[in-house]
């Protein structure tokens, strides 16, 4: 039986470029070689695209070779350009491990629907919603569910400090992980926190902090056959989550642990586990994503943001949830490719 063929593509050229690198690694330790052949596709950080033995160190030179996706789908895979020729590499589906702007977003999807290249995970519209924390608030607000109190700040616009109820979080609207995310207690502080924030993106959210426990939820599926992991919850030893910002996160954060399976009641947990789902069907997600959501004293719950390329690193979330759920990283790969191939999960 001929082996699948699969086009990796990790690295990238944004700020997530080094989380992107240490998910493929992670991946190539649980990809089921006698399945799959994989093709291994790197983005350097200054946005060359190049295939490569695999994602190990060196992998941006060692005898790596330009490479593109071709959009024209009688290619259907990988054009390989190497000394004024190329050559073809048919693929059968792709995975982007590219997290936030780029990878995230809808930009890697609409050019892997353009090559007519089935691929795993959510489709251009709910990559795009999920993207703009602004667009995925109002879409799940739409569908009953509750959400933080924000309002966009626009790149030429400023914001009146006065009228707002401390504490807030100020946010790139479309970032990925906490790059350029701020805690505001004093309105003096306000402007500073703002532009930290324009530095990834022109479009800022302002937004009243939300009381609660932060649990996260990994969904993975389509449509009405979705499965959902064991829940987390983020135990904050001071200040506030952050994703990504340590020099060493294998090594643990330096503010928070999580707590796996999430020390929170069984009927808080059903609620939670429905409303993650719900959150997922009402933006369109197909595949896998991660909810996040907090869990308030009254028992309610507010959205937080959803992510629907959530690292796979070693030390990830997603991958942590669905393993004490019963599903290691290679079952979860398995069941993402056979999404991606027929719509429906083994």
């Amino acid at each position: 039986m001929d082996r699948v063929k699969i086009g990796i593509i990790f690295g990238g050229a944004t700020e997530e470029h080094p989380v992107s690198v240490k998910s493929a690694r992670e991946v190539a330790k649980h990809l089921d070689t006698g399945k799959y052949e994989p093709f291994w596709i790197g983005i350097t950080k200054s946005g060359e695209w190049r295939l490569c033995d695999g994602p190990d160190a060196g992998w941006e030179t060692g005898g790596s070779r330009p490479v593109v996706l071709s959009p024209d789908r009688g290619v259907h895979g990988l054009l390989v350009l190497e000394q004024g020729r190329y050559e073809t590499i048919r693929l059968d589906v792709l995975l982007p491990l590219l997290h936030g702007r780029l990878g995230e977003d809808g930009a890697m999807q609409g050019l892997a629907e353009l090559a007519g290249v089935p691929y795993v995970g959510c489709d251009v519209p709910s990559s795009a919603l999920c993207m703009d924390k602004s667009l995925t608030y109002l879409v799940t607000a739409s569908a009953g569910i509750a959400t933080p109190v924000f309002r966009t700040v626009t790149a030429d616009e400023t914001v009146d400090p006065g009228g707002l109820t401390y504490p807030v979080f100020v946010k790139p609207a479309r970032s990925g992980s906490s790059f350029g995310v701020g805690k505001v207690s004093r309105a003096e502080e306000l402007p500073g926190a703002v532009e930290a924030a324009r530095q990834y993106d022109s479009k800022v959210l302002v937004e009243e902090a939300v009381a609660g426990r932060e649990i996260g939820c990994s969904v993975l599926g389509n449509d009405q056959d979705l499965l959902v992991g064991e829940l987390d919850r983020v135990a904050l030893s001071h200040g506030f989550f952050k994703i990504h910002q340590e020099s060493d996160p294998e090594s643990g954060s330096e503010n928070s642990t999580f707590v796996v399976p999430a020390d929170i009641p069984a009927e808080s947990r059903a609620l939670v586990q429905e409303t993650a789902k719900a959150i997922y069907r009402a933006l369109g997600c197909r595949g896998l994503a991660r909810v996040d959501l907090f869990l308030k004293d009254d028992g309610t719950v507010v959205l937080n943001e959803v992510n629907t390329l959530p690292g796979l690193t070693s030390y990830s979330r997603y991958p942590r949830m669905m393993a004490a759920a019963g599903l290691p990283l290679g079952e979860v790969l398995d069941r993402l490719v056979s999404l991606a191939l027929t719509g429906k999960s083994q």
